[in-house]
């Protein structure tokens, strides 16, 4: 027997309500991360044993407050229920509230009841409500919102199994009934011309239609003219669409007067008492600063160890490779191309999963909106919304869906100016090099014999990139003349103890995700640095020959020699070539050539700096007391000076330059998508690009 087709779900909530966390108890290790048709907005789908003979398919649909859109994210969920011919349109809808919201929640439950879907109605939080005071009569409520309640604790895993059968047993329901009637409540004529513009859509689907122009595949051209003529006057949809919330407010109300009681005086809570202090105006920026201060602490101290193992473990790896390979083209691309290269990238994994760890336990526990509270009034004075903290935050991970993020901000030109400014903050891609050049210049040493200086150089280099965004900021702000208006409305969670198992989903997300999307890049980067820097015109050709008859070097060792020829070979390859074309321009900052190729390797993603001069450090070195990355750029000699390449001027100059230059090529795509022009990636790239270099040149000249 053929098992049945597996039933389609979406969870659909109001922000911070657990549907995430509800989603990973469904689903755990079968998530798949995708992208809706369209639109660079994550869609999160997974797999969910309901019983032994059903599964069904759990997409975790973008928080919305209502299916009335404001935003990019939002209008996804009102397109994903009015495209009833889509080949992902759920069959159920499970509705996830929170237990202490549930007057705001069951809002965004009337408006998808009225589509006439099978429904279920997820109450979290519900091992809180003794705590809060709450009394919650879930048969009343049952009867009065009809539909099937179930009380969960999405973070303890408290009515899992009631969610999956309640899916079950809901999958097998016929269509539900809508739960408030607009057409009695506001203009019977009106709703019942509406009506019969189609029999194949609810009236309130057609009613969505019209209030937000959103027409789905399945209307025909004509039904779409006629639905066009109900928004003539716009003024009576206006009005007919404020009367609707009214109407539905009140039938809330009414309901929840005799299905839900708080007592205040039975509340065991400290939220308050913790808000006073997070938020205070001077206490809260102090607790914000130590807190990044023990993140950049812990980068530094915890991955050290991980960190080692991984670059030996490449570097014994590579050789490896050389004694029981044939010598040849294949096994100098792998140990000198493909192992660098990727070896470049894996060894920051301990680092970058450390930031996401502390990121996402933040988020987890409900601090991070209060430090987007605490900073929105900064946010003002500098031409942002309060909203746009979130995108700056989130830029510490990657600028890319940072600068999406920004799809959340209302007016255009705080939109605008925190698109042109996210790029300063220090992401995930620059802690790579960052974390490097660190460890080669700033000695192990320990400030006030507590913090380390090494994590204390880290944490003014993001406080660098932060302060920088912020007067980009406030400069746009005087300069651009575009006139906009915006309102922030910012909701604070409850605070929670971290659920494990979404932390370590999180993590493992996003760091999987770095790795991934830098690994293609660097590795296909490494292969084609290998190629130019191998071969080469007539020049590189005759390298060996003139160094073995060359008089001066005959009384070196074989090993000496065969260093010399391989130095000599790589400054007369086809890379060698081009980072010799842009010494002259980069010599003032301290840089030679080498460096001047990880420079331009570097500007499709910033982390390819380290992974390219692997690769050339590879290619050039044979000798094999300096196998690591790491020991190979800190034995680098300056031929003009005979002293470290990477010493503090140089290392500061390097640091400097990649805090300010716009070196993404990912972000600039997605800046001139969001902004529908070149314009201002092109400002981005030329802007930032003048600005890394006057400031590492001064910082250059001020530590020499």
């Amino acid at each position: 027997m053929e098992n049945p087709k597996p039933v389609k779900v979406a969870l659909i909530g109001n922000p911070n309500t657990g549907k995430t966390s509800l989603f990973n108890q469904l689903t755990g290790l079968t998530q798949k991360v995708g992208n809706y048709p369209g639109v660079t907005v994550d869609k999160k789908q997974g797999s969910c044993k309901l019983s032994a003979t059903k599964t069904a398919i759990i997409t975790d649909l973008p928080g919305t407050y209502s299916i009335n859109p404001t935003s990019v994210d939002e209008s996804i969920v009102l397109k994903s229920l009015l495209n009833t011919g889509d080949k992902d349109f759920p069959d159920i809808i499970v509705v996830v509230a929170d237990v202490e919201n549930l007057k705001r929640n069951l809002f965004l439950f009337s408006q998808v009841k009225d589509l006439e879907i099978p429904i279920i109605l997820a109450i979290n939080m519900a091992d809180q409500i003794d705590r809060k005071g709450i009394s919650l009569d879930v048969e009343t409520l049952q009867k009065e919102l009809q539909t099937d309640i179930v009380l969960i604790s999405a973070r303890k895993n408290i009515g899992i199994d009631a969610v999956k059968k309640a899916i079950e047993n809901c999958a097998e329901a016929s269509i539900t009934q809508p739960l408030c009637s607009i057409n009695h409540k506001i203009d019977e004529d009106y709703f019942e011309k509406l009506k019969e513009v189609s029999s194949n859509h609810t009236l309130y689907e057609l009613w969505l239609m019209i209030t937000q122009n959103n027409f789905p595949a399945t209307i025909s051209e004509e039904e779409k003219k006629r639905l066009l003529e109900f928004t003539q006057d716009v003024s009576k949809v206006k009005r007919y669409q404020h009367k609707e919330t009214i109407h539905r407010y009140k039938q809330i109300n009414d309901i929840l007067k005799r299905t839900y009681i708080v007592d205040h005086s039975k509340a065991k809570d400290l939220r308050s008492k913790l808000d006073r202090v997070f938020t205070h105006k001077i206490f809260g920026y102090v607790i914000f600063f130590g807190i990044l201060l023990l993140i950049f602490q812990s980068i530094f101290d915890w991955s050290t160890a991980p960190m080692d193992f991984i670059d030996a473990t490449f570097a014994n790896f590579s050789e490896f490779i050389k004694i029981n390979m044939a010598p040849g083209v294949l096994t100098d691309l792998i140990t000198d191309g493909i192992i660098p290269g990727i070896g470049g990238v894996v060894i920051f994994i301990p680092q970058i999963a450390i930031l996401f760890l502390f990121v996402s336990i933040l988020e987890e526990t409900g601090y991070m909106s209060r430090v987007v509270f605490l900073m929105d009034k900064i946010m003002r004075r500098y031409g942002m919304s309060g909203k746009s903290v979130i995108p700056l935050i989130s830029g510490t991970a990657c600028a890319i869906p940072a600068v999406m993020a920004t799809r959340t901000i209302s007016g255009w030109k705080e939109r605008l100016i925190t698109i042109l400014v996210t790029p300063f903050t220090t992401c995930s891609a620059r802690l790579p090099v960052y974390a490097i050049l660190i460890s080669l210049v700033i000695p192990e040493k320990k400030l006030l014999g507590i913090f380390s200086l090494q994590g204390f150089t880290l944490l003014s280099l993001y406080a660098l990139g932060f302060a920088t965004a912020m007067i980009s900021a406030f400069l746009l702000h005087k300069t651009l003349k575009v006139k906009s208006t915006s309102f922030f409305v910012a909701e604070m969670p409850n605070y929670k103890l971290p659920s494990l198992k979404n932390v370590v989903f999180d993590v493992l997300e996003k760091t999987k995700a770095f790795v991934l999307g830098a690994g293609k890049i660097i590795l296909a980067i490494s292969v084609v640095l290998w190629f130019l820097a191998s071969n080469g015109p007539q020049s590189y050709k005759d390298v060996e020959q003139n160094i073995t008859e060359n008089v001066a070097y005959k009384n070196l060792s074989s090993g000496e020699v065969q260093q010399k020829i391989a130095a000599a070979k790589l400054e007369n390859s086809y890379i060698g070539i081009m980072g010799k074309s842009i010494e002259p321009a980069i010599k003032p900052l301290g840089y030679d050539w080498k460096i001047g190729i990880a420079l331009i390797s570097s500007f499709a993603a910033r982390e390819v700096f380290v992974g390219t001069l692997a690769t050339i450090y590879s290619v050039e070195s044979d000798d094999e007391n300096t196998s690591t990355i790491k020991e190979r750029m800190r034995a680098e000699i300056n031929p003009d000076t005979g002293e470290k390449m990477f010493n503090l001027p140089v290392g500061m100059s390097l640091l400097i330059f990649y805090a300010f230059a716009m070196q993404c090529m990912g972000t600039l795509a997605i800046v001139k998508r969001e902004t529908k022009s070149w314009k201002w990636p092109m400002i981005q790239l030329f802007g930032m690009g003048a600005l890394a270099y006057l400031a590492s040149f001064i910082t250059f000249i001020i530590f020499s």
